[in-house]
């Protein structure tokens, strides 16, 4: 268990650097800027996850670190999952709200605009 708690803080460290780096950028008005910063929270969550998976690894006993450390893990990888879907959705509502409400860019748009 001593491999896959120090596996696990070497992995939280990593997302947690990542998470504050995203949160730490200037805001930016461009869609891949506001989706970084939105990816940073289930980043950061993650982060944790693994953080205690860590330090059960390495305190507890094996048989109760096993089922703990799998759980944690399954639960940061549900969260990064659940996170990217969630951005991805919000950079297509955002891209389309931006394209305008016919869907097209205003080139090939034959609607008058407001």
């Amino acid at each position: 268990m001593l491999i896959a708690g120090v596996l696990c803080v070497c992995a939280a460290g990593v997302l947690a650097v990542f998470g504050l780096r995203s949160l730490t950028r200037p805001a930016a008005t461009s869609t891949a800027a506001l989706v970084m910063r939105s990816v940073a929270p289930p980043q950061l969550a993650a982060a944790t996850m693994l953080a205690a998976a860590g330090a059960v690894a390495l305190a507890a006993p094996p048989a109760t670190a096993l089922t703990v450390v799998c759980v944690c893990i399954v639960g940061a990888i549900g969260t990064i999952a659940a996170g990217s879907y969630q951005t991805a959705r919000f950079a297509l509502r955002h891209e389309e709200a931006a394209v305008g409400s016919c869907g097209a860019p205003c080139a090939g748009c034959t609607l008058a605009c407001h």
